[in-house]
């Protein structure tokens, strides 16, 4: 087992869980630069759609060198798309490749992705080992020509590559997992005896079923039974919790109480980039961090009143908490750029410099 960097990886473990809708470069860049957490995951990317040549998937893929460790998700239920999109993966100089076969949306498991591969374990199996096999093909100098992956998505990567730089050291890229504890039911090590069949270097738990989405709590004494289980299978692999991590002690708790190498924080990310480290910020910091973060995001992918939609969830994410929290999103929702939101909330901190969101009551 090539382990790459999670060999080195302190512990215990606490990264970013991937997050679609959420976890673009900007929001990555923000968190790498103010929470440092362990590793960092990017939002999953379709393997299908890098077969077919979509280079617009590729922005998942866009990424600071300050996010390292940076592990690239992908997904889908073609074996050999699998295979192609992992050399794209490599040459971006990637740290580590993550499968998503926890994924609850109808639009991806409904076909048979994401955590409705908890339904086809052999095809899971399958799909590991294809990322394997295409991370040491690449590793021992096969071409993103020779894998068959589409003109387009090479094209478009050689001239990313000349444009910063980055061309990365061939070398075995690690393999790991992000899933559930079952689809309509709990089945975790029944579940997770397939996936260690195929030796993956880290599998990261979500405490819920396909079935509960996202509803009701996660169920760590199931996180719990799986890390028994993969630190009692005679491999390097780690496990991973994830589920309703809302502060660092608590994440530290559940290390302890469950058994686990460490957790991924999700929601509990929104508005506290810093969660990573335990450190909480004033509402003036707070604020000069979420006008940094819209400048980064129109670095990154440019700016139109459409396109600068994304951000208005971190905003309102960002002012909770305090006094005037709702006033003042109501203006930032009418926002269309990072200018109009420095004109609002540059004034609006310096009433606030002396305040922290604890003080206060999550305002409706």
């Amino acid at each position: 087992m090539e382990k790459g960097f999670w060999a080195n990886l302190p512990k215990p473990i606490i990264g970013l869980s991937p997050m679609d809708g959420v976890s673009d470069a900007a929001f990555r860049f923000i968190t790498a630069k103010y929470g440092k957490p362990s590793l960092l995951i990017t939002e999953f990317t379709n393997v299908e759609a890098l077969n077919h040549g979509a280079v617009k998937a590729l922005t998942a893929f866009l990424y600071d060198e300050v996010e390292r460790p940076i592990v690239a998700q992908i997904y889908g239920t073609n074996p050999e798309a699998f295979y192609r999109a992992c050399f794209a993966v490599c040459e971006l100089g990637f740290d580590g490749i993550d499968i998503n076969m926890g994924c609850p949306s109808k639009s991806v498991s409904g076909n048979g992705g994401g955590a409705g591969l908890i339904r086809t374990p052999q095809l899971a199996q399958e799909i590991i080992r294809e990322c394997w096999r295409a991370s040491r093909d690449w590793a021992a100098g096969k071409t993103m020509q020779e894998s068959g992956l589409h003109s387009d998505i090479i094209d478009y990567i050689e001239n990313l590559q000349k444009t910063t730089g980055r061309h990365p050291l061939r070398r075995v890229l690690p393999i790991s997992v992000k899933t559930r504890i079952g689809y309509d039911q709990i089945i975790t090590e029944e579940w997770l005896k397939y996936i260690l069949e195929c030796q993956p270097v880290n599998i990261s738990l979500h405490g819920r079923t396909l079935k509960q989405m996202y509803t009701g709590e996660a169920n760590w004494e199931e996180i719990a039974k799986a890390a028994k289980l993969v630190h009692s299978s005679g491999l390097e692999t780690t496990l991973i919790g994830n589920g309703d991590i809302k502060s660092l002690p608590e994440a530290l708790e559940k290390i302890t109480k469950f058994g686990v190498d460490g957790v991924l924080i999700g929601r509990g990310s929104f508005g506290e980039p810093w969660i990573f480290q335990g450190e909480s910020k004033n509402i003036e910091e707070k604020l000069q961090v979420a006008i940094e973060h819209c400048h980064k995001y129109e670095e990154i992918f440019g700016i139109n009143d459409k396109s600068f939609a994304p951000m208005k969830k971190h905003l309102g994410w960002y002012s909770t908490n305090f006094p005037g929290a709702k006033e003042l999103r109501l203006k930032l929702m009418a926002c269309n750029s990072a200018a109009d939101v420095s004109a609002i909330l540059t004034p609006s901190t310096s009433s606030l410099s002396a305040t922290t969101p604890e003080n206060f009551p999550e305002l409706p």
